[in-house]
């Protein structure tokens, strides 16, 4: 069986940029326990907060979240 989800790159593209999470909530209009969640992969952001973040980091929206399968041990 295949585990399905969308993963990303925030947490390492906002370090990079050094970039605080509050700091990154405030840009794309968020609060800072959904960029929380988002870095732990425990939500999936909406296309319109997955576009805010992408532009308050800098970095296509492609680069930063990405779908992937991932194989479960029955």
């Amino acid at each position: 069986m295949k585990k399905r989800g969308v993963r990303n790159n925030v947490r390492s593209r906002r370090r990079a940029l050094d970039i605080t999470q509050d700091e990154l909530a405030k840009q794309a209009e968020v609060t800072r326990q959904t960029i929380i969640a988002i870095e732990k992969e425990r939500y999936e952001p909406t296309i319109g907060v997955a576009l805010l973040i992408s532009k308050a980091l800098s970095e296509s929206v492609e680069n930063l979240f990405y779908f992937e399968e991932d194989e479960m041990e029955d």
